[in-house]
């Protein structure tokens, strides 16, 4: 589990596509305190450390199943691109943001962008189907950032990103059209299923 505070900006060092897609990514972080094994999320998607190495930067490596790829931007990733790096939430851990679990539902689209005070104010499209899924006032997460959803409409909602989260995430970087990872709020998740049934 996740709050959907981001503690680093990582960078993607190498991709390889040989089965698995898998990835290098360099972290300012203390990596003797991460095993291998550990979950680490990356920009919201939960990954598996597989490997891990020091020198000039420290660095530690994943696999990407093609179901992965198919529900998030990883497919996208390059040498250079910066992702966003969460550790998992320990027991006794303060929960900052929402319970977020690194299992995304599918890419939100960067519709519009606008600055509103030392804020921006940013609006993503979403597949219908998952809209009954956000709803004003609650939590979602994009690229693991963990957000308040200011308002919805039928395939739309928008967020309100403060400066602070601009700078110390991927966020502040997005382009019109750029895709995130989106994670709906685990309880609506569990809810919407309850009432299927």
């Amino acid at each position: 589990m996740f709050t959907g505070i981001v503690s680093d900006l990582g960078e993607v060092q190498r991709v390889e596509r040989r089965g698995d897609t898998h990835l290098v990514i360099t972290t300012g972080w203390n990596l003797e305190q991460i095993a291998v094994g550990a979950s680490i999320a990356c920009s919201g998607v939960c990954l598996t450390v597989t490997d891990k190495g020091g020198g000039a930067e420290s660095w530690f490596s994943f696999a990407a199943s093609a179901e992965t790829l198919s529900r998030t931007t990883i497919k996208e990733w390059y040498p250079g691109t910066s992702v966003n790096l969460e550790r998992p939430v320990r027991v006794g851990d303060e929960l900052g943001g929402h319970i977020v679990t690194g299992h995304i539902d599918t890419t939100a689209e960067l519709i519009e962008s606008l600055a509103e005070g030392e804020s921006t104010r940013m609006t993503f499209s979403a597949p219908s189907e998952l809209m009954s899924l956000i709803a004003s006032k609650g939590s979602i997460a994009l690229d693991g950032v963990s957000l308040t959803v200011n308002e919805t409409s039928e395939d739309r909602f928008g967020v309100n990103i403060i400066s602070h989260t601009a700078k110390a995430t991927t966020l502040g970087r997005l382009k019109p059209h750029a895709r995130v990872n989106l994670e709906v709020d685990l309880v609506a998740r569990y809810v919407q299923r309850l009432l299927k049934t």
